[in-house]
């Protein structure tokens, strides 16, 4: 848990994780398909993700329990606006009710951000799902090749992730403006990442991973929707509007997939699959600029 001046950049850190995987995990499971069949990359990511498990357990820890943290580093953190004290009984969050939900569905810019969180994962379900299919069957890499292929992205990814929360908070420090520290790498990012369409226009293979590393970069750049769900969700129910915040992320985890293979199916190209990735950068362009508004701490009404 960190202050409001730094919340950008240690949200991008966190982030920025999925990207950095993507560097380290796709030639390896390209190898392990290649090499050993695709059963192999179960059990080989299975095993790490129970390994990564058990550090989880040992190591991450709440502010107040946390063995080597200090007083003037909580007292840091709680002047920032951090919660630090939630497992106290008298700042305990509110438990789950559909009113509660309700008020988080019907507030303008609660939804607007949750639109734009399910668009930006637009542009990273393809890219988990589709664009190592997209380098085999329309650029003619074998499944090796498009592995290492997908790995250039990834890291342009976590750059741009970096960079995009390091300039927030930097603008924030500057400004004082939550709206433009926000709102400006967003905007410039998602600009950046509708550049995925024009892989449609482009033949050579070097090119079109060079563009799609660009629109990743620009991709990490616009992740600010941590930062800005720590910025907005109601101190009550910080859980659960974090909570829905995932889930209209996640939802694009469904509907990408789903929505490209008929693309693709109906037309037998990926054309009008890069354009319909690259609209979602501009409805979250759209989704910030107009739907959202100013950038404020939500109040519940009483």
């Amino acid at each position: 848990m960190v202050s409001g001046a730094e919340r950008g950049t240690a949200s991008a850190i966190f982030n920025s994780a999925q990207y950095f995987s993507l560097v380290a995990f796709a030639p390896l499971m390209g190898w392990l398909v290649h090499s050993y069949g695709w059963r192999a990359v179960f059990w080989v990511m299975g095993a790490i993700g129970l390994a990564a498990t058990a550090l989880f357990v040992r190591y991450i820890h709440s502010p107040v329990r946390h063995p080597k943290i200090n007083a003037a580093e909580l007292a840091h953190i709680e002047a920032g606006g951090g919660l630090i004290r939630m497992e106290d009984a008298a700042n305990r969050p509110q438990a789950f009710s559909w009113t509660n939900l309700r008020q988080l569905l019907a507030n303008r810019m609660l939804l607007g951000i949750y639109l734009g969180q399910y668009c930006i994962n637009v542009l990273t379900y393809f890219f988990v799902t589709w664009f190592p299919i997209y380098l085999v069957k329309e650029r003619g890499l074998n499944i090796m090749e498009a592995g290492f292929a997908a790995a250039a992205p990834a890291l342009c990814g976590f750059v741009g992730g970096l960079v995009g929360g390091y300039t927030s908070d930097l603008l924030l420090k500057r400004t004082g403006s939550i709206d433009i520290a926000r709102k400006v790498p967003l905007v410039f990012g998602m600009l950046l990442a509708t550049l995925i369409i024009a892989c449609v226009f482009v033949e050579g293979e070097w090119l079109v991973v060079t563009l799609m590393a660009v629109a990743f970069f620009g991709k990490g750049v616009a992740s600010l929707g941590w930062a800005v769900m720590s910025d907005v969700a109601p101190k009550q129910l910080a859980g659960l509007t974090s909570g829905v915040f995932n889930m209209f992320g996640n939802v694009a985890g469904i509907v990408t997939p789903i929505v490209i293979g008929f693309i693709v199916g109906a037309t037998g190209s990926f054309d009008w699959a890069l354009v319909f990735v690259g609209a979602h950068c501009l409805l979250t362009i759209f989704s910030f600029l107009v739907i959202v508004g100013p950038i404020r701490r939500v109040e519940l009404a009483a």
